[in-house]
């Protein structure tokens, strides 16, 4: 019997149950497996997927759509093809297929140097670029900024905050938080919520994002609070605008990694307040 061409094999939706095919395929590329951010992912948005017919899967990736009824952003991630199959068009098919069953929503990703050259083919322009950093955060003197573990009663004035900065409603994501996350931290100033920042486990890391604040000093002291209640390594990505935000960091022991290009298709620049938004919940999401 002939094996299927990769163009006829068709393009279906994935779900949780596919969440462990997702981290075989991660893992075949060399990424961690990430299974607890792939459950994520496939939950709060839209998987999209080829089935291998030797089993696994030949390519996927993941949209999360933002605004509170017909999307108003989607970010697309999770972007991979299986080493056995690169350079045959695989993820070219799969990307075509997601920004046109997207319409007219503005679309967003974050793109490794390797992946910009199709997503600039496909008419997505860089925006913006963020630098992922991590290590072990020593501390030292920090910032005078109260800062406290978020409870339920904070989650209205989170979600308030949160779509005033991130330009358009992420309840589904911000809601999903406290379970995802290991860490919820909430900065006040005069009984007012002035910014929120979670840690959530990947790996032997924990993952700081979202980072929501005020400016640089409320951004500091919610990050040192974060690294006050973990014994593992810290990673983000901030946005490198945030030049004070990135040294700060780098002087406490994290260092740059890798850089990512900030791209978007149908919009030229993304919504919301870029200098109170330091990092994403992950690259993939937005």
């Amino acid at each position: 019997m002939s094996t299927p061409s990769l163009a006829s094999l068709p393009i279906r939706r994935l779900t949780l149950r596919d969440q462990a095919a997702c981290a075989d395929l991660s893992e075949d590329r060399g990424w961690p497996r990430e299974e607890h951010k792939w459950g994520f992912l496939l939950t709060a948005g839209k998987g999209y997927g080829i089935d291998d017919p030797d089993g696994g899967l030949v390519s996927a990736c993941v949209v999360t759509e933002y605004g509170p009824q017909n999307p108003s952003l989607a970010a697309i991630g999770m972007v991979l093809v299986a080493g056995r199959h690169t350079r045959q068009g695989v993820g070219r098919r799969l990307m075509r297929h997601v920004v046109s069953a997207m319409g007219t929503t503005p679309l967003t990703l974050h793109a490794t140097p390797n992946g910009r050259p199709l997503y600039e083919e496909l008419g997505f322009k860089v925006t913006g670029r963020a630098e992922m950093v991590i290590g072990r955060f020593t501390g030292g003197s920090e910032p005078r900024v109260a800062t406290r573990a978020a409870t339920a009663e904070d989650l209205t004035a989170i979600l308030r905050l949160d779509e005033q900065v991130f330009g358009t409603d992420r309840t589904h994501i911000v809601t999903r938080l406290p379970a995802f996350a290991d860490q919820l931290r909430v900065a006040e100033e005069g009984g007012r919520i002035i910014g929120y920042a979670a840690a959530w486990p990947n790996m032997d890391t924990h993952v700081v994002g979202p980072l929501i604040a005020r400016d640089t000093s409320v951004a500091q002291a919610l990050i040192a609070s974060l690294a006050a209640h973990t014994d593992r390594p810290l990673r983000t990505d901030i946005d490198v605008r945030h030049e004070e935000l990135l040294a700060w960091v780098k002087e406490r022991g994290l260092e740059s990694v890798a850089f990512n290009s900030v791209m978007s298709y149908g919009i030229t620049e993304l919504p919301g307040d870029w200098t109170r938004r330091f990092a994403p919940v992950t690259v993939a999401a937005g």
